[in-house]
């Protein structure tokens, strides 16, 4: 499981958004978005670089 700190995300659709951009690349992918956190969860075959470009390309920040 990787974790990524991720900033912007603030309601449903923000998790939605960043679900179906890792799941869209790998659609076995388990993802987790945790608001209140501002983190995002994920179990997938894709590197840790290509989920956070995923994240930013929906237009969130990835610390």
């Amino acid at each position: 499981m990787q974790v990524f700190n991720v900033e912007g995300m603030t309601c449903g659709h923000c998790v939605r958004a960043v679900t179906q951009a890792v799941q869209n690349q790998d659609p076995a992918a388990e993802v987790k978005v945790d608001l209140a956190a501002k983190q995002v969860s994920v179990q997938s075959q894709l590197s840790r670089d290509v989920i956070a470009g995923l994240i930013r390309e929906e237009g969130y920040s990835v610390a």
